[in-house]
């Protein structure tokens, strides 16, 4: 499966809101559990969202903890999580961001986290006037 750099983003701003638990069950495993499943998704959307959760808290973004029941805690956004979502949370940005990245053929978290700052930084000195050295 290919990671999904809108649902990260989506799921950085969701977690930043306050969203702190997030079940993940397919139908047969809320059937196994004799779980009503808060929010009914396939097999393919659980396996996608426990991929992206995993792959947040693998980057140092988030601290997640498993628990029972199909349920996942997220405990917060770690320091690296704040500054990536920081750099994207503006929609053009982040549109203007994964652009160039698709024009370039490739990108990285990083790449993509420099490059958002890039444009922050340009739009700063734009409105500011004030030169930024980084």
């Amino acid at each position: 499966m290919k990671r999904d750099m809108d649902m990260v983003r989506d799921l950085l701003l969701k977690i930043e809101q306050g969203k702190t638990v997030f079940q993940i069950l397919d139908p047969a495993s809320a059937e196994a559990l004799g779980i009503e499943p808060e929010e009914p998704m396939t097999g393919e959307e659980a396996d996608k969202l426990a991929l992206h959760l995993d792959l947040l808290a693998d980057a140092g973004f988030i601290t997640v903890r498993r628990m029972s029941g199909g349920y996942w805690q997220i405990s917060g956004i770690n320091w690296s999580g704040h500054d990536f979502i920081d750099s994207v949370r503006d929609p053009k940005i982040w549109h203007a961001t994964k652009e160039a990245a698709t024009k370039a053929g490739g990108f990285s978290v990083e790449l993509l986290t420099e490059l958002a700052k890039g444009l922050l930084k340009t739009q700063l000195e734009k409105f500011t006037g004030v030169k930024i050295d980084l």
